[in-house]
């Protein structure tokens, strides 16, 4: 069966009545940056008669539709959608946050359907639905504030040296140029007075709930120049405008994020505008990169071309009654 653009009520009665005793699962559709999640996504989710859960740290703010790539309010029309311009910029959201609130929508869907579809490219964000995330304690404000003015004023060389006495055992694995993710773990020693790494514990937690991740993946020269297209197609859509909206809460955390500071930086002055583009480009193919390296070590991904159509269908036909597979 192909998939197709139906409507929800397309699915017929026997398809609806087949999917009752059909143990909960958790259809994951992942992939980089520009590999093209959200159409096929919409397909599957109107196939499925099912929602989609986005799992994007940023498509969660609802002042960044156009740098995020945020479903449409069309597409939103078609298939209704979560953790989608949700939140301010100005609100703190965390992995934890995500897992918490994620769990209890699926619980109240899954009585609606057994099958749920999950959609996006942040890491930790599917992670701490399919895995769990570790209970990592609040860092003291005042200890946060003088971590970021230290690093701001001495670099981040002294807190690397002190991170290394603190917790050997995170200094040696954590990204020495991915600066919070060092000030992260730094902040938490100094504040809980424990090491870091200690709290994790490194075990997936249960989930009631089946798990298929589907993986998307394109040649690297076809994804790269679809990535450098979309940049392109984001400016003529008035991205240069948004991140002008947003410039005055340029030091929060939520707009760290590619094609937001490169344009600051132009609005500081610093670069020109054609140069925050070729930038915005060439960062978001990095985390493209950055994004693939990090799921090819999961070995539950199956790895597939947004167009082998086929081949996802028969991945999904193993596990649900809706594409004539067996319950496992």
């Amino acid at each position: 069966m192909r998939v197709r653009s139906t409507s929800r009520a397309s699915i017929s009665p026997m398809q609806r009545a087949s999917t009752r005793d059909q143990r909960p699962t958790l259809i994951v559709l992942l992939g980089p940056t520009g590999v093209g999640k959200t159409a096929l996504g919409i397909q599957l989710a109107l196939q499925l008669g099912c929602s989609i859960l986005s799992a994007d740290s940023r498509q969660i703010y609802r002042e960044l539709p156009i740098g995020t790539a945020a479903p449409t309010p069309e597409e939103r029309a078609a298939v209704p959608h979560y953790f989608v311009g949700t939140h301010s910029v100005t609100e703190g959201y965390s992995a934890a946050s995500y897992e918490a609130d994620a769990l209890s929508l699926l619980e109240s869907l899954f009585a609606d359907h057994p099958i749920q579809l999950l959609s996006g490219g942040s890491m930790m964000y599917i992670d701490a639905v399919c895995r769990g995330i570790d209970e990592i304690p609040d860092v003291d404000p005042a200890i946060r504030t003088e971590v970021w003015h230290r690093y701001e004023t001495q670099g981040l060389a002294p807190i690397l040296t002190e991170l290394e006495q603190l917790d050997p055992r995170y200094y040696v694995t954590v990204d020495h140029q991915n600066y919070k993710r060092v000030l992260h773990g730094y902040e938490v020693c100094l504040s809980s007075g424990r090491p870091f790494s200690s709290f994790h514990t490194g075990q997936a937690k249960h989930r009631p709930f089946d798990i298929i991740k589907i993986g998307l993946t394109r040649e690297r020269e076809e994804l790269y120049a679809r990535i450098d297209e979309r940049v392109l197609q984001m400016m003529s859509l008035g991205l240069e405008a948004e991140a002008r909206a947003v410039y005055p809460h340029r030091h929060l955390n939520a707009l760290n994020t590619v094609g937001y500071k490169e344009l600051f930086a132009y609005f500081d002055g610093m670069i020109s505008l054609e140069e925050a583009i070729r930038l915005i480009q060439r960062n978001s193919r990095h985390y493209a990169r950055k994004q693939l390296t990090w799921w090819k070590r999961d070995p539950e991904v199956h790895w597939y071309h947004p167009e082998d159509i086929e081949g996802i269908e028969n991945a999904l036909g193993r596990h649900t009654y809706l594409y004539g597979g067996e319950r496992g």
